[in-house]
C-alpha cells in the first residue's frame, strides 16, 4: 500500500448544510488507486496508521479540488480582450481565434497549458468547450489524459451565424461528435458532452442531431449557453418564433435533462425555471464573465422554482482561472441583489455542490473514503496582506471569506490528482 497523508487544516462538506472541518486533520490518500483512504483529527489518524508518513502544511487549508462547471479552453489567448458585449466579443475575437484550431499541433499545445493553468489554479475537474474541429477535442483530451484529470470536453456543433471557416453541418457535426463519443467518454477519467454553442449558431437540424446524439448515448453530458445577454435572446426569439421562450428551443429538441448544464441563465422567465427545475437541468453562474460583458446580475437568491445552479469560471469572456477569484465577484453579485452568500456556502459550490451539478458526487467533491483523491492545498499566507488579515481570524467563516477575497493562484500551494501531486507552486517558482 503508497498511502501518502497531509497534515494541515482539513474542510470538506458531507452535504450543502453539512461541513467537516478539522483544525488540526490529516488527510489519508492512496497514490497506486488514486482514492482517498481517510480522513480526520490528526491525532485520531496518527494512531489508526501508526506507521504513515506525514507531510506538515504550515498555514495551510486542505480541501476538495475545485470544479470549474463553464469554461472555453480555445479562449485562452482572448482572455481581457477590450469593450464588447456579448455577441460582438464574439465576432470582434472570439471567432477569429477559434479558427487556429484547426491546426492540431497548436489546439495540442494550448490544451496543455490550459490544464495547467487549472491546474495552477487549484481546479482539478472542468465542464469544457473545444471549437468546431474535432481534432480540438483530441487534443484536449490527450493532454487531460496524460495528466489523469477528470475532464468533460466537446466538439461545438455550429452550422449558421458564424464565419464560413467555423461552421459545420448537420451531418459531420453529429458524425464528428459520435466518433468522439466513442473514442474518449469513459476513457479513463474522461468524459464527452455534446455542444451546440447556443441556439443562434445551429439550425433546428442541427440542434435535433444534439438531442439525437444525447438519446443514442445516455450518461453523455450536455453543454451550451441560456439567456446571457438581452439582445442574444432577441435574436433567439427572431429565429425560433414558434418557441414559446430561448429555453424551449433547447427543450423542443431534446437537450434537457439531469446531465445539461446551462450557462449563465442571467434573464430567464418564470416558465424557463420551471422547466429546468422539472427536468434537472442546471444553471452555471458565471459573475467574472457576466460583469466583463455588461450581461447582468444572476439573480441567485430569488428562484420561482429551485433549480440547481453551479459556480464557474467561463474564461475567456471570464476573467480569471481562479475559482477563490470567482467566488469574490459572485460575493459582489449577490451583495449587489441585496442577497449575502456565506464564505461556506461558496466552498461547498466550488467542491460538492458542483460536482452533484455534474453528477460526479459518487466520484468526487468531498473527502469519502474510496472518492478520487483529487485535491488542493491552500496557502493561507500566501501574500503578507493575507498573512496579516488571516492572523486576527477567529472564526472558520472569516478565514474562508478572507481566502474567498484576497485569494487567487497564488494561494495555491499544491493540487493533487488521483493521489498525484501535479502542482507545487514551491517547485514552480
Amino acid at each position: 500500500m503508497n498511502y501518502q497523508a497531509q497534515r494541515g487544516s482539513v474542510l470538506h462538506f458531507l452535504d450543502q448544510h453539512s461541513p467537516e472541518y478539522f483544525a488540526d486533520g490529516i488527510l489519508v490518500t492512496d497514490s497506486d488507486k488514486g482514492t482517498v483512504v481517510a480522513v480526520g483529527e490528526a491525532e485520531s489518524i496518527l494512531a489508526q496508521f501508526p506507521q504513515l508518513q506525514v507531510t506538515e502544511h504550515s498555514q495551510a487549508l486542505i480541501c476538495p479540488g475545485f470544479i470549474d462547471t463553464h469554461i472555453h479552453y480555445p479562449q485562452v489567448d482572448v482572455i481581457a480582450s477590450y469593450g464588447e458585449q456579448l455577441l460582438d466579443w464574439l465576432n470582434n475575437y472570439t471567432f477569429p481565434h477559434e479558427s487556429k484550431f484547426a491546426d492540431e499541433a497548436h489546439a495540442s499545445e494550448t490544451a496543455d497549458f490550459f490544464l495547467r493553468e487549472l491546474l495552477k489554479n487549484g481546479s482539478t475537474t472542468g465542464l469544457v468547450f473545444g471549437t468546431v474541429h474535432p481534432q480540438s477535442v483530441d487534443a484536449f483530451f490527450r493532454a487531460s489524459e496524460a495528466l489523469n484529470t477528470r475532464m468533460i470536453c466537446g466538439k461545438v456543433m455550429m452550422d449558421r451565424n458564424a464565419p464560413d471557416f467555423l461552421c459545420d453541418d448537420v451531418a459531420s457535426s453529429k458524425n464528428d461528435s459520435q466518433a468522439l463519443i466513442d473514442r474518449w467518454h469513459g476513457k479513463g477519467r474522461q468524459l464527452y458532452a455534446v455542444t451546440p454553442r447556443f441556439a443562434i449558431t445551429s439550425t433546428p437540424e442541427q440542434l435535433a442531431a444534439a438531442g439525437e446524439l444525447l438519446a443514442d448515448n445516455p450518461g453523455v453530458y450536455m453543454q451550451t449557453h441560456l439567456s446571457e445577454n438581452l439582445d442574444e435572446i432577441a435574436f433567439v426569439k427572431e429565429l425560433f418564433p414558434q418557441r414559446k421562450n430561448y429555453l424551449d428551443v433547447y427543450d423542443h429538441y431534446g437537450l434537457l435533462g439531469e446531465y445539461s448544464t446551462f450557462a449563465h441563465g442571467v434573464h430567464l422567465e418564470d416558465g424557463e425555471y420551471q422547466r429546468l427545475s422539472e427536468t434537472g437541468s442546471k444553471i452555471a453562474f458565471c459573475p467574472t464573465s457576466n460583469l466583463f460583458l455588461g450581461s447582468g446580475l444572476l439573480p441567485l437568491d430569488d428562484q420561482p422554482f429551485p433549480v440547481g445552479v453551479s459556480v464557474a469560471t467561463d474564461v475567456g469572456g471570464g476573467t480569471s482561472f481562479s475559482m477563490l477569484q470567482t467566488m469574490s465577484e459572485a460575493y459582489k453579485v449577490c451583495q449587489l441583489r441585496g442577497h449575502r452568500l456565506s464564505p461556506q456556502q461558496a466552498f461547498y459550490m466550488m467542491t460538492l455542490g458542483n460536482a452533484k451539478s455534474l453528477k460526479l458526487d459518487d466520484k468526487l467533491g468531498n473527502f469519502t473514503a474510496g472518492k478520487e483523491a483529487d485535491f488542493v492545498v491552500l496557502d493561507l499566507a500566501a501574500t503578507e496582506l493575507m498573512q496579516r488579515r488571516q492572523a486576527i481570524c477567529n472564526t472558520l467563516d472569516e478565514t474562508l471569506f478572507c481566502l474567498t477575497i484576497l485569494g487567487d493562484d497564488r494561494s495555491v500551494a499544491e493540487t493533487w490528482v488521483a493521489g498525484k501531486k501535479v502542482y507545487s507552486k514551491d517547485e514552480a517558482n
